[in-house]
């Protein structure tokens, strides 16, 4: 089987954001995803260039940019998008935010999207798609020549616990504190295609076992293929999906940057001949649940023999080796913002402080909101009333 690779203009960037539609009134999730789009058809799937579509539920919508050169100019895409959204939502008593999962909305009372391929995955996934009311952010990569597409996604699985403990904002789910960092991860993890992505030689190895999945009926198109790092050779990027929704566009700025640097920095190494890196499978493994559960507290395999080191430890040293490369794609300022999420919480912390400063989840979404709609990190004794 061939899969023929879409070439990119370099490291271009794309973001798809998934976002939470609140009820003004309950703060429970709106599941009037449909209500929205009809508000707004200069952006959505009847657009040329659909900037918001349906997710899975009703109760999400998807914001997408369009092809980026630059981190701050995927930022002002979406802050476009999100300014119209805003308008929509504020004359239908909605709110708008973004984490892994709602804190207390039961996914038992979600309404699927009217979109045919919904319908037949959870035809064929019953309870596992039913409960995927959860929310993540990916960030597309370019790629001049696909044939570096899999050493890349082998090297960038070592940063998978950077990316989910950076972003892990699910520490509820159905009005209970999980105990995780990040519950969405487990909940999507559970689907057959899901999880780290496989460790694979070369291209040809890849179209080899996308062949044999889709002769064994396990797939019908590489697009179910739902790796936390995949290949997306219809856009010729690399896709990063390992994480959480996030609340903020500072957030998600941070992410992108991150995701720009380290595919650039690997794209540099391979052209000048170096061997990246390719964890072994069981480190791949161990370390996303160690960022699953702890989040920025974990303690990450740092190569194939067992040394370990702190994750905060790592992202810091990860950030001081990225700042030459951030300065020639133009986005220090976005990968600066690792070190607030360091020193001021990732939204797993956020939340949890909010939780132990009110006792109330219906604060916690107040938090989310605010911190939406106003771009900043809230601390605890700021929650109070929060997005009334």
């Amino acid at each position: 089987m061939v899969i023929d690779w879409n070439s990119s203009r370099g490291a271009t960037l794309g973001v798809e954001w998934e976002i939470q539609l609140i009820d003004a009134r309950t703060r429970t999730l709106r599941q009037d995803a449909s209500e929205v789009l009809a508000a707004l058809p200069e952006l959505g799937e009847s657009s040329e260039r659909p900037k918001i579509r349906y997710e899975l539920m009703q109760s999400q919508l998807e914001l997408s940019t369009g092809i980026c050169s630059t981190v701050a100019e995927a930022k002002e895409d979406l802050a476009e998008t999100i300014a119209q959204l805003q308008r929509v939502a504020r004359a239908n008593d909605m709110l708008l935010t973004c984490a892994g999962t709602h804190p207390f909305s039961n996914w038992r009372d979600a309404k699927m999207a009217p979109v045919q391929r919904y319908a037949e995955l959870v035809e064929q996934m019953q309870w596992l798609a039913r409960r995927i009311q959860l929310f993540s952010t990916q960030v597309h990569v370019g790629l001049t020549d696909g044939s570096t597409a899999i050493p890349i996604i082998n090297a960038l699985a070592g940063y998978l616990p950077h990316f989910l403990a950076l972003t892990a904002s699910s520490p509820f789910w159905n009005g209970q504190d999980t105990g995780l960092a990040s519950s969405r991860t487990v909940i999507f993890g559970e689907l057959p295609t899901a999880g780290p992505p496989h460790r694979l030689a070369d291209w040809s190895e890849f179209e080899e076992y996308m062949d044999t999945l889709m002769r064994a009926g396990t797939i019908r198109s590489i697009k179910e293929v739902w790796w936390d790092i995949r290949p997306h050779p219809d856009f010729g990027t690399i896709e990063i999906r390992i994480c959480d929704g996030v609340p903020t566009l500072r957030e998600i700025g941070m992410v992108a940057a991150l995701s720009q640097c380290l595919v650039h920095r690997f794209t540099r190494q391979l052209d000048r001949g170096y061997q990246l890196p390719s964890p072994a499978t069981w480190v791949v493994r161990d370390n996303k649940w160690r960022a699953t559960r702890y989040g920025l507290d974990a303690i990450v395999i740092t190569d194939d023999s067992g040394a370990t080191a702190p994750v905060r430890d790592e992202l810091y040293e990860l950030v001081r080796e990225l700042e030459p490369v951030a300065d020639r794609l133009g986005c220090s300022p976005e990968l600066g913002v690792v070190s607030e999420v360091l020193d001021q919480g990732a939204s797993y912390e956020r939340q949890r402080a909010v939780m132990a400063d009110s006792g109330e989840l219906t604060e916690v979404v107040d938090s989310l909101v605010t911190e939406f709609a106003e771009d900043r990190f809230l601390c605890p004794g700021e929650a109070a009333h929060a997005g009334r």
